[in-house]
């Protein structure tokens, strides 16, 4: 390595490390490490988020529909209600919530930055009741507010610092390869040639917080056990995408009994 490219290289590791935000999850008050601001990944999610809804149609299913929405909408209100009764609504101020059920036979959900929730009608079938969609309501606003995705494409950088793909990311770029981190970061398909699965430490944590969410909007989190069951026992072909980066397993079926107790203290 020439003497101008190790300047380079030890500058981009600079320039990441002055990004870094340090930030607290709510609830599990785990520490984490972020690099991009949260306006950066704000702007980043909204532009996939207005593609997606232009190259996808919304249900038709005007009774589904309505679900989703009453759903999202009282899980938005309990974690309003909670962060700011923690002092913590500043991790809300960017968000606008929107909830969507899009026509796919696809087993998948996700929410970005913002409060913006996709519903795909293959999913419903499985969530059964409402109690059932809260369940994937929960977890993926719990996702959007402990900043996973922010975490992950964090972690995918902090990989890179010593490349120029790190340097470039760091100036607000927004070429291809940053917009299929985003939609990835997110678990907006698995197939754009970049996987990021979110890890069993902030699938864990997004049981526990999305569990906790649920249950302060009065849904009974205990559906979530039927719920990763019916998921689990999945058989056949391929793998859904919802599956590929939410795994569900005998395990996960475990935390998830053996964090009830204290879920469940939150119950009104």
């Amino acid at each position: 390595m020439n003497f101008m490219k190790k300047v380079r290289t030890i500058f981009a590791v600079f320039i990441v490390f002055v990004l870094i935000q340090c930030a607290t999850v709510p609830i599990t008050g785990r520490k984490q490490l972020l690099v991009y601001p949260d306006s950066d990944m704000l702007a980043q999610s909204l532009i996939a988020y207005r593609d997606f809804l232009k190259e996808n149609k919304l249900s038709t299913d005007q009774e589904s529909t309505r679900r989703v929405k009453a759903v999202g909408a009282r899980i938005a209100k309990s974690v309003e209600d909670y962060l700011r009764s923690k002092g913590q609504e500043v991790l809300l101020a960017d968000f606008k919530w929107e909830f969507n059920l899009v026509q796919s036979p696809e087993l998948n959900a996700w929410c970005m930055p913002g409060g913006k929730v996709v519903f795909y009608e293959g999913i419903l079938p499985y969530c059964k009741t409402d109690d059932g969609i809260a369940v994937v309501m929960g977890h993926e606003i719990a996702h959007a507010v402990a900043r996973h995705g922010n975490e992950r494409m964090s972690q995918q950088l902090l990989l890179q610092t010593g490349s120029e793909i790190a340097a470039g990311a760091l100036t607000k770029d927004k070429s291809e390869a940053t917009q299929v981190m985003v939609l990835t970061a997110f678990g907006v398909g698995t197939n754009l040639g970049v996987v990021l699965p979110f890890s069993r430490k902030q699938e864990s944590e997004a049981d526990k917080i999305g569990l906790i969410f649920m249950t302060m909007a009065g849904y009974n989190p205990e559906e979530a056990i039927n719920f990763w069951t019916r998921m689990a026992s999945m058989g056949g072909g391929k793998t859904p995408e919802f599956l590929s980066t939410h795994p569900a397993d005998e395990r996960r079926i475990a935390s998830i009994q053996a964090v009830m107790p204290e879920v469940l203290q939150y119950k009104k």
